[in-house]
């Protein structure tokens, strides 16, 4: 079901997440392109690896090796804006890879490392992280990471995910792709997904040169959160993807049952789109918006959200709306991981209120619901949750954004999930969960299990580690331990910990993952109750 604009338009601002062997030199390599030892960089040869472009020199870290700012595809300029990526150019000599590439075209927003505005379209790389092994060893298995923001905003960079490397025994790359109009607009004579084909394109990156950086190309699973799992749930219904992966990771990703736009709304929205930088025919309009600086389009992109940019369904990139293609088995018939958050909603709340200083009152609640879920649904939210129930209103508020937005969502697409394969399910619920890294440390709000939260016990958002209590420190050991478990082709499991369910065995079973003061990692059958799934599951039907 497409996500009712409202919602959206009050999630743009928020939903930003929130991506080993040694080469031998080659004899018969040239002598320009022989890789020295220039001063200031070890002579070790396991940061030195040759790509199919060309040798890249990263760094040996605490963790293992990180290679950084690879291009995977050739810069999206020109000509080539609003075109699918083509491969990567060759290099002459050694590549650089111990800095991040250019952030993709996007405006600013208030998480860190967004603050001014980036312009540049030539953005197209992929980050390799992996443990540090010995010659001869074998290879890893490999989690590829779509990060989230929206669609409009983030960047492979915004997790850094070297320990959980190390912890896993895998090797990890994180990818940039087009944002907002660059990587959705859909008008005539064009897919509308080059999102979606740039991380296939880095798929295909992954699977021509992972081993050099020994990884297992036969063992990769696609992983992504927020926008990046619902990238993650597009990829698995998408025909081009098949076969680039063996196993998928969804997480707080199913939001609008992972819907696309329709092709004709689509073409609709992008030609009153290109209307605003003045293209206004509709046959060219393709073409004078490539002739368009980055500028421009950002500067037309001003106030559009998550809602404006999808992926287009109804063309040879994405023939089915996801949950379609779940349904009726037409998807990747790969091991998958579903799961959201319990307390999804705190954060949206908090920014669409408290942030600015005016918090939600209780005279504003009903029409707050209302102006969020429309007449009938907001009418029936007020009695579902009630003020009562709440410490205040904003809190109240934020239980139904969460359940309404991700926790239902994700618990309705489980079964469908289930008809093309087997599907494991969770649910986040550390509710003493550290503060994301974008969150105000002094706010006086009580974010919990919110958005994002996950990311603290998996990796090291925007380069920062949680601080943690033991047993937070013990939860995320868990975590780590489920999550590399089934990146190396096993149920999702942890020592001394319950199975994560598995839905066509197990139908309606979900692993909520807690700290053990709070009642430990525990199997429930009570979610869609307690987040009121019959309401919003209706609300769904009928929008």
């Amino acid at each position: 079901m497409p996500l009712p604009a409202r919602l959206l338009r009050r999630a743009r601002r928020i939903v930003l997440s929130l991506a080993v062997a040694a080469v031998a030199l080659a004899p018969s390599l040239s002598q320009a392109d022989q890789p020295t030892h220039s001063a200031g960089h070890s002579a070790d040869q396991s940061v030195l690896v040759r790509t199919e472009n060309g040798w890249v020199r990263g760094e040996a870290t605490a963790e293992g090796r990180q290679f950084l700012g690879i291009p995977y595809a050739q810069p999206p300029t020109g000509d080539l804006r609003w075109r699918a990526p083509r491969p990567a150019g060759d290099w002459r000599g050694v590549k650089d890879a111990t800095r991040y590439g250019n952030y993709c075209a996007q405006n600013a927003y208030w998480a860190p490392g967004f603050e001014k505005r980036h312009t540049t379209e030539d953005c197209l790389d992929v980050n390799v992280y992996a443990p540090a092994t010995g010659r001869g060893s074998a290879k890893l298995p490999v989690m590829v990471w779509i990060h989230g923001g929206g669609n409009i905003g983030g960047a492979g960079r915004d997790i850094v995910p070297d320990e959980f490397a190390r912890r896993t025994g895998t090797v990890v790359v994180t990818l940039n792709y087009r944002l907002g109009a660059l990587g959705f607009l859909t008008v005539p004579g064009t897919t509308g997904n080059f999102a979606l084909l740039d991380q296939q394109r880095a798929l295909r990156w992954v699977q021509a040169n992972i081993g050099h950086f020994g990884g297992d190309r036969s063992r990769v699973t696609l992983a992504g959160e927020s926008a990046g799992g619902s990238a993650v749930c597009a990829q698995l219904a998408s025909p081009g993807s098949r076969g680039l992966y063996r196993a998928a990771i969804i997480q707080s990703g199913a939001f609008g049952d992972c819907a696309g736009t329709t092709r004709e709304k689509a073409v609709a929205d992008g030609l009153a789109f290109a209307t605003k930088l003045g293209c206004t025919e509709s046959a060219t309009a393709a073409d004078c918006l490539r002739a368009k600086p980055a500028k421009e389009i950002l500067d037309a992109q001003q106030g559009t959200g998550p809602d404006n940019w999808r992926y287009t369904v109804g063309g040879r990139e994405l023939p089915l709306q996801p949950a379609e293609a779940f349904a009726s088995g037409r998807a990747s018939r790969v091991p998958v991981m579903n799961g959201a958050n319990s307390k999804e909603g705190l954060v949206f709340a908090y920014d669409s209120f408290d942030r600015w200083g005016t918090p939600l009152t209780a005279d504003a609640y009903p029409k707050a619901l209302t102006s969020a879920f429309g007449e009938q649904a907001g009418s029936q939210a007020l009695a579902r949750y009630p003020l009562s129930a709440y410490d205040r209103p904003g809190y109240a508020y934020a239980a139904a954004f969460g359940d309404h937005l991700f926790a239902c969502p994700a618990l309705r697409v489980n079964p469908r999930l289930a008809e093309r394969g087997r599907v494991y399910a969770y649910e986040f619920a550390d509710r003493t969960s550290p503060l994301f890294a974008s969150l105000p440390a002094d706010a006086d709000f009580d974010f919990g299990a919110t958005h994002a939260a996950e990311l603290n016990y998996l990796f090291k958002p925007y380069g920062r580690s949680a601080d943690f209590n033991a047993e937070q420190r013990a939860l995320s050991t868990q975590m780590t331990a489920y999550w590399g478990s089934f990146i190396h082709g096993s149920p999702p499991r942890a020592h001394g910990q319950q199975a994560m369910p598995e839905q066509g065995s197990r139908p309606g079973q979900v692993l909520q993952l807690r700290t053990a003061s709070e009642g430990g990692n525990a199997t429930t059958t009570t979610l869609r109750a307690e987040h009121h799934c019959r309401l919003w599951d209706a609300a769904a039907a009928a929008s």
